[in-house]
């Protein structure tokens, strides 16, 4: 894609974030095909690694996807150098705009993704005298 003089994103990959706008607006199939390819996605997004990770770790908050969908991005994330407090961080920072519901629903997938059972964490805790740390 061209890189116009104003508006532009220099580097690794320039995109003009105009003409993608107008390609998605008007669902050009072509370029749509083309970003839907793995390995095409990253370089069209001009995201970094790890910001491309994040963000679609909010969307499968945000469209409360299927556990194994969270386990494929959270590894993705985690090679790309995100760290565990980057994702859980983008379960917070979604939460005004996705709402609690969505964000409690996510947080067991989520958490089974980066390797921890808040589940059983939480029946172990529930064996012990208090559910619930206090403040």
């Amino acid at each position: 894609m061209r890189c116009p003089a104003r508006g532009c994103e220099i580097g690794r990959d320039s995109v003009d974030h105009e003409e993608t706008l107008r390609k998605l607006a008007i669902r050009d199939d072509r370029y749509v095909e083309s970003v839907l390819a793995e390995e095409d996605n990253l370089p069209a997004s001009a995201l970094d690694a790890r910001s491309h990770a994040l963000a679609r770790i909010a969307a499968l908050i945000a469209i409360d996807a299927a556990p194994p969908s969270y386990m494929a991005s959270v590894e993705l994330g985690l090679e790309a150098g995100l760290t565990r407090e980057d994702i859980v961080g983008a379960l917070v920072a979604v939460m005004p705009v996705v709402g609690v519901a969505r964000v409690v629903s996510a947080a067991p997938k989520l958490s089974l993704a980066l390797g921890y059972d808040v589940g059983v964490a939480l029946e172990e805790r529930a064996g012990g005298a208090d559910l619930w740390p206090s403040s």
